[in-house]
Formats: structure tokens, sequence, C-alpha cells
């Protein structure tokens, strides 16, 4: 029979996302995590003890002359199991960590415990976009790009308008979608071709640089201005300089005064566990609600490690067939030429 804290923990097995708050370290937020579901699982209470037969000595009787030894049976509990004894049934909880965010930025991580940690391999090894609101500040730059760095420039903003940052923002988005194209390896005169564009499922092969799928102004007050950002491969150093390379095709300087990660592929932050819900039973029915997507990242991750190994196997099927093909031919060319010089030579007899 399986103990309370057995049945507590397999029920944490999945993917679930909380939200980082800005300032905080990733692996705080890990730590945090792994701690309260450690403490969780230590405090369910012990199962019953096991009960072991013991003989007691008792006194002969009124008889204290006797020589019968009389036992007496008892059942007591064996204590050989008992926490205080062996101490905590667990000692580690080990959370993967999806997507990283840096201590600057903020919105939602995804974690996985159990054999979600399998499947946060499948969801960073996958082409799924992330979505960001990125805070800027026209008229000033940094050494880091951030409002907090070491002011390196001033500069003025009163030319700038929504119209010319809207422009700015289609040909950043334009440039980028040319490379989107060339890194998916897809032909673009076939029609897959373009019902995946239409659809927008075209997503890069392979190692590619930060791609932006989509990018637009959703406030502008100058110097403050938000954009909504959606990317594959980005890092959040690169969404910060983003925002110092719009300021300098406006002909002015910007920094970046925060990152906010609002979705990471199925994970949304309306569904992310803030600070003082990162509890066990939180977390158990987060993962709950998560298990379809989990359930889909597993099958997606498994379909596409199938069809690498099918795709290799018959590339080197491929590959072996046409040496055949090179071997086989040089010996045909071989024998041929074999065959014109010995012809040749048997010519001057006849």
């Amino acid at each position: 029979m399986t103990s309370q804290a057995v049945r507590l923990f397999r029920k944490m097995d999945g993917l679930f996302a909380v939200y980082k708050p800005q300032g905080v370290h990733w692996k705080h937020v890990r730590d945090s995590i792994e701690s309260n579901l450690l403490k969780a699982l230590n405090s369910c209470p012990p199962p019953a003890p096991q009960l072991a037969v013991q003989f007691q000595l008792l006194s002969g009787g009124e008889n204290s002359s006797s020589k019968d030894v009389v036992l007496s049976p008892s059942m007591v509990p064996t204590l050989a199991d008992h926490p205080l004894v062996t101490g905590p049934q667990f000692h580690k909880v080990h959370v993967g960590v999806g997507h990283r965010l840096d201590a600057f930025s903020s919105g939602v991580l995804v974690l996985g415990v159990g054999k979600g940690n399998g499947v946060l391999e499948h969801l960073c090894k996958s082409h799924v976009t992330r979505d960001y609101t990125l805070e800027g500040e026209f008229g000033k730059a940094t050494d880091n790009f951030t409002h907090t760095g070491r002011v390196i420039e001033k500069t003025t903003y009163d030319h700038v308008t929504l119209d010319k940052l809207e422009r700015v923002l289609a040909m950043i988005q334009g440039a980028n979608q040319k490379a989107l194209i060339m890194y998916s390896q897809v032909d673009l005169h076939t029609q897959e071709a373009y019902e995946l564009a239409v659809r927008g499922l075209l997503y890069p092969h392979g190692k590619s640089p930060p791609i932006l799928t989509g990018l637009r102004c959703i406030h502008f007050n100058p110097p403050h201005f938000t954009l909504e950002v959606q990317c594959v491969n980005e890092t959040q150093k690169y969404l910060r300089k983003l925002i110092h390379e719009v300021g300098l095709e406006l002909r002015t300087s910007a920094v970046c005064s925060g990152v906010r990660r609002t979705r990471d592929g199925p994970f949304k932050v309306e569904n992310a566990l803030t600070r003082q819900h990162w509890t066990a039973g939180s977390i158990i029915q987060a993962i709950a609600h998560f298990s379809k997507a989990t359930r889909k990242i597993r099958k997606s991750g498994m379909y596409k490690q199938t069809a690498g190994q099918l795709n290799s196997s018959a590339q080197v099927q491929e590959q072996t067939r046409s040496q055949t093909e090179q071997i086989n031919q040089e010996h045909v060319e071989l024998s041929s030429s074999t065959s014109d010089t010995v012809v040749d030579r048997e010519t001057p007899f006849h």
C-alpha cells in the first residue's frame, strides 16, 4: 500500500507555468518551488506502522518454585520505518526550467516536474512562438540597452511620431519575414509553401538567429512607448537591443525599461501562478489544467524525433544507393575503355 506522500508525488507529473517577477533570478524561482514541494511531501502523515508479534516473559504464578516458562504474545508497532528513524521520505524534487528569463525580465516561465522534464526538452526544441511586451523610452542610450545602465548619450525625440514608428516597425518585420522564409527551407513556388505562409506555420529549420514573426506598437506616449512582439529563438538581450535599434532608425536613441513574456507556446500569462500560489496544491491544479497541452507536446516531440530518425535513415540509404550507382558506372566505363583498347591493339593483325 502506497503512502499519502507517494500518491501526492504521482500527481506532480507534468508541466505548469509561473509568473517570474522582475529582479528575481530564475534559479531562485526554481529553488523556491522545489522547497515548497519538498515540504508538502514530507509533511504528509506517515503510514501506520506495521505490527510485530512480541513475547513477554511472565512469572510462574502462585508456585514461584515452578521452572515452567510462561510467555504471553502481544502485538507491538515496529519503529524501523518511522520518519524519526529513517528521516524524511523525500530528499530532492527536481524541477526543470523551460525557456529561461533573465533577472531583468518578467513573465511566463514554464517548469516541469517528474516526466514533465522530458516534455520540457521537446518544448525547448520545438519552434513555438513566444509573445513579449517591450517597454521603451526615447531620449537616451545606455551601455546595456536598459534604463538602469550607464547613460552614454542623450538625444531629442520631438520629431518622432506614431506614423514614423509604425513605418520603422513594418520595415523591421519585413526583413525578419524574409529571414524566416530563408531559414524555413521551403520552395516558395509550391502550393504547400503558400498554404503554410498563409496559415502562419512557417518556422525555421535547425539553428537560426532570432526571428520576429510579429511586431506592432500598442502604446505611444512620447517618450514612452510599448511594443508587442512575437518571435522565435530570441533572447531577452536581443529584445532590449531591438528597442535600441528602433531608436536609431528614428534618428534618436531609446532604452528598454521592461521585458515581459506574455505567452510561451500554449502557456499564457493569465494561467501562470503568481508567487503566493507557488504551493503544492496550486501546482497540482495547474499541472492538471495543462495536461492536454503536455500530451500534445510529448506526442509532437516523439513524432519529430521519429521523423528525424526516418529521414536520416532515408538519407543514408539514398547516399549508399548513389555511391553504389557511381561505383557501377565507373566499372562500366572502365570495362568499355578496356574493351576499346583491346580492339585497337588487335586491329593491325587483321
